[in-house]
């Protein structure tokens, strides 16, 4: 049973930072990539930042490319997201995801396999 568990969502004002953290159960080498997604009411779930726990490559979302970093502490088995210079157009629910084989290809982002509970960040 996989479990991923966020942390750190809050209020912020914009310009400042934040930093989510996910705590997978188990080793997070089981899963082969790791991310965030993030949602508005009334919109999709859209991916924001990704990272394969094996050789530790990374993708980010255009929006939040410069802005946010994505990394990975494997004997905390831990995926963290710091995010600076946020916007109010970062306000949204983010959730952890994993995937197994993939989650982005060709500029575009794969369905994850697991999913965390979510927690909110807003900007304002």
């Amino acid at each position: 049973h996989v479990q991923l568990v966020e942390s750190g969502g809050g209020s912020v004002q914009a310009g400042g930072s934040l930093r989510l953290s996910c705590a997978a159960s188990g080793h997070i080498y089981r899963h082969n990539y790791m991310g965030w997604f993030r949602q508005v009411p009334g919109k999709e779930r859209e991916g924001v930042a990704g990272i394969y726990t094996v050789g530790g490559s990374t993708y980010y979302a255009d929006p939040v490319k410069g802005r946010f970093t994505i990394s990975q502490d494997k004997a905390k088995n831990t995926v963290y997201l710091q995010m600076n210079s946020l916007k109010p157009e970062d306000t949204a629910m983010y959730y952890c995801v994993a995937a197994d084989v993939g989650l982005w290809y060709g500029g575009s982002w794969l369905t994850p396999n697991y999913w965390g509970q979510g927690t909110q960040v807003t900007v304002s």
